[in-house]
């Protein structure tokens, strides 16, 4: 079957064939390096460089045409068997695989003085000592192992030294059901199994809306065809009405006059003759209704396919990454793919590979060890990346594991006490899962030192933000001296969702499923009560509890007792809403705000549901930010319209930090009936928190505090360059010489003893930093 590529250029035809020919050349090298010398592999190469000279020569670019005919002529040699390709040919063979996708994707290939000429020169020459059969000896057994330069950018690398079975490095790749495009050995090229059109994204995603407006629209027919069946009733309950009618006139003949008997017998047959053509159209409608909304599904479901690709296509560059790294890190390494065929929507695949690129690079330079040091602990020299892919239960489950090193959990409560993330007493109480969490912190290392190629640890955040932001959640688990262990759950799709109906305040609101933790009914009678914050008790742990509509400023009725609640989280904190109702689960087609809007607080995008209503999205990261800011007492209060035409300027913020509901309370109070706006947070890292999310005129602190104490909270304001400016003022019981000088040496401006309270110091010091509220 031919392509449908008429909406292409020459060059852009190149530029696909040089994509797909490169992976199978790529993929045919490292299963070289894997001692998978067999014919059919060494063919497809063959093929594959074939096809690619005849492409160049098309487009007029003679140094592609020189790379790929000397390419070819290795593997006819090898065919032929005049030619035994070895380990130590692969650094030469790839650096002139990197020469053709260089130069497939330069747009100034084809001028006069492109530098492509002369490096091509240099790549023909590499490859024709290997077909010459000289290659060897150009190698050097004590020359170390070298990383592939990629083409243009640096000169062709000379031959890599001899393999040696125990001590160089080495990587091996093996993919389970590989694509189309990067076909298993003996696959015939240019056979494609489908024909190609070319639709930009835009249009896809226009495609797929539509289709979804359709399904949406047949499913309308559902309550129509409702009205019908009770219309249809009616009439048979009228049409026996009108016989119980007749019946007794019937009976009475002799009393009933003739004309009334006469009529009613009438209206009894045309009764009858409505309700036989009444049945006969609801009947019809009825199977035009299900054939309807049978194909409105068949579309919706092929439109959602088409924006389908394997997974494979996301990671071809991951093999070759991995042989690279390991040479040059001088590890053996075997990465291998298993469901590499696992369909993902085009939008998370796109945004998979950087993610899992990091993950691959920490486990390389962090996770596995050195040949001798995995010999020592009992290992295999060859250590293992796996990466797994399925669907299950709706959802896109992604493993990666690494048979090294594993993650020292210790050494990260450590790392996370020093850096005042946590006090050292609650570090102690924090188990392995909990600790793990402190990994997709901006910045969190166990590293003391961070390589150029990963650090684990260091763009985790990334990592984390990347899946949720596509609805998804990643978590690791890791084994020390064993293995580590990041699973990945995300969304088959981003145009549909598999989400949870509730209702809240009278509306319908969808929570993806990916993102409910439990939904469970909890009794009024389990409701327990500590410092003003309502909590239940489940599996063991206390989870604090709000209405959902209280959440979202709506007016709600009282929650039922037992009470429906979804508990959800992000990032560590975990919370129960109060709904009014479940209302059972739906696929959502996902439909975005207009941007008019701009950000919704707490919803994510929209749908429709089967009657036309709409339902809001909720965007549980949002969501958790918002209860937390609710609690904390950091929501901002609405604002009367009279009240703000009454204000000239804004009041002075300022923020309270304390663990005791007490001296908070007072603190709030005192700084409140002065006239500032007061917002409060109960330890040094919730404080943290809010000083990164509002501007704050000025910051009031206790010491001792959990999580995080005074002294770090201020110590991280002051080295902040953007907040470094914020007047801290630090309120402590500690009244000796060492403690203020410790305060003030870590950036207070000022420190006070909780004895001020009784007189007017306190508020005059705030005063005197930042002036009057107004």
């Amino acid at each position: 079957m031919a392509d449908d590529l008429s909406g292409f250029s020459m060059l852009e035809l190149f530029r696909l064939e040089a994509e797909g020919q490169t992976g199978v050349l790529s993929a045919g090298v490292l299963a070289i390096e894997d001692l998978d010398k067999s014919p059919a592999t060494v063919e497809a190469m063959m093929r594959a460089a074939h096809s690619l000279k005849g492409a160049a020569r098309i487009v007029g670019l003679d140094p592609a045409v020189r790379v790929a005919h000397a390419l070819e002529d290795v593997f006819v040699a090898c065919g032929k068997g005049t030619l035994r390709i070895r380990g130590e040919h692969a650094d030469l063979l790839l650096a002139a695989i990197d020469f053709l996708s260089g130069i497939a994707t330069d747009d100034n290939a084809t001028a006069a003085d492109s530098p492509w000429g002369s490096k091509a020169d240099a790549v023909a020459k590499s490859l024709e000592s290997i077909a010459l059969g000289s290659a060897s000896t150009h190698a050097a057994v004590s020359q170390p192992p070298q990383t592939v330069a990629a083409a243009p950018e640096a000169a062709v690398p000379p031959p890599a030294p001899p393999l040696a079975a125990t001590t160089a490095p080495t990587v091996a790749a093996r993919v389970e059901n590989p694509t189309p495009e990067d076909p298993p050995a003996g696959a015939r090229l240019g056979e494609p199994s489908d024909r190609v059109v070319r639709v930009s994204a835009e249009s896809l995603s226009r495609l797929v809306g539509l289709a979804g407006e359709a399904l949406v629209e047949t499913r309308q027919m559902r309550p129509f065809l409702e009205v019908l069946h009770q219309l249809r009733a009616s009439q048979v309950d009228l049409c026996d009405a009108i016989a119980a009618v007749d019946d007794k006139l019937e009976e009475q003949s002799a009393d009933s006059p003739t004309k009334i008997a006469s009529a009613v017998a009438t209206i009894r047959e045309r009764a009858d003759a409505m309700l036989a053509s009444l049945v006969r159209h609801t009947d019809d409608f009825d199977g035009f209704a299900r054939r309807n909304e049978d194909l409105s599904s068949r579309l919706h479901h092929e439109v959602i396919t088409s924006r389908m690709r394997p997974l494979a296509d996301g990671i071809r560059g991951f093999p070759r990454l991995v042989r690279d790294l390991a040479r040059t890190l001088g590890k053996q390494i075997r990465f291998e793919v298993m469901g590499d065929q696992t369909g993902v929507d085009r939008d998370i695949l796109d945004k998979l590979e950087a993610p899992l690129s990091h993950l691959i690079r920490n486990a390389i330079d962090h996770g596995i060890e050195d040949p001798a040091t995995r010999v020592a602990a009992g290992k295999p020299e060859v250590g293992t990346i796996l990466l797994e892919a399925r669907h299950r239960a709706g959802m896109l489950h992604l493993r990666l594991s690494d048979d090294g090193r594993g993650i020292d959990v210790e050494r990260l409560r450590a790392k996370a006490v020093a850096r005042g993330l946590v006090a050292d007493a609650v570090a102690g109480q924090l188990n392995e899962l909990e600790l793990l969490e402190f990994l997709f912190l901006p910045g969190f290392s166990t590293k003391d030192q961070v390589s150029e190629i990963s650090g684990r640890g260091v763009g985790l955040d990334v990592v984390q933000s990347m899946v949720k932001g596509v609805g998804g959640s990643v978590r690791v688990a890791t084994q020390l001296g064993g293995s580590t262990v990041f699973t990945l759950q995300l969304p088959i799709t981003m145009s549909v969702i598999r989400a949870l109906l509730v209702r809240i305040a009278g509306e319908p609101y969808a929570f993806p499923l990916t993102r409910i933790d439990h939904i469970l009914p909890v009794p009024h009678d389990k409701i327990r009560t500590i410092e003003g914050r309502q909590y239940f008790d489940h599996d063991g742990t206390a989870i604090g509890l709000v209405q959902a509509a209280q959440v979202l400023e709506l007016p709600g009725p009282p929650p039922a007792d037992p009470m429906p609640v979804v508990v959800v989280s992000d990032r560590g904190q975990q919370f129960g809403m109060i709904v009014d109702a479940f209302l059972g689960e739906r696929d959502l087609e996902v439909r975005p705000l207009d941007l008019r809007l701009g950000k919704v607080p707490d919803i994510s995008s929209a749908s429709l549901l089967e009657n036309g209503d709409p339902v809001l999205i909720v965007d549980v990261e949002d969501l958790v930010r918002s209860i937390d800011n609710l609690l904390t007492g950091r929501r901002l209060s609405r604002v009367e319209f009279e009240q703000l035409a009454a204000e000239t300027r804004p009041r002075k913020r300022i923020l309270v930090v304390d663990d005791s509901i007490t001296v908070r309370e007072l603190e709030r109070q005192l700084l409140h009936s002065r006239g500032y706006v007061v917002d409060v947070a109960v330890d040094g890292m919730d404080g943290w928190n809010a000083v990164r999310g509002t501007p704050y005129d000025l910051v009031v602190t206790d010491v001792d505090m959990p999580r995080m104490d005074g002294i770090g909270l201020v110590s991280l304001i002051k080295a902040d360059p953007v907040r470094r400016e914020i007047p801290v003022v630090i309120v402590s019981y500690k009244d000796r010489e060492e403690d203020r000088l410790r305060g003030l040496d870590a950036g207070a401006n000022r420190y006070l003893t909780k004895s001020s309270f009784h007189d007017e110091t306190f508020l005059d010091t705030i005063v005197d930093l930042i002036g009057e509220p107004d």
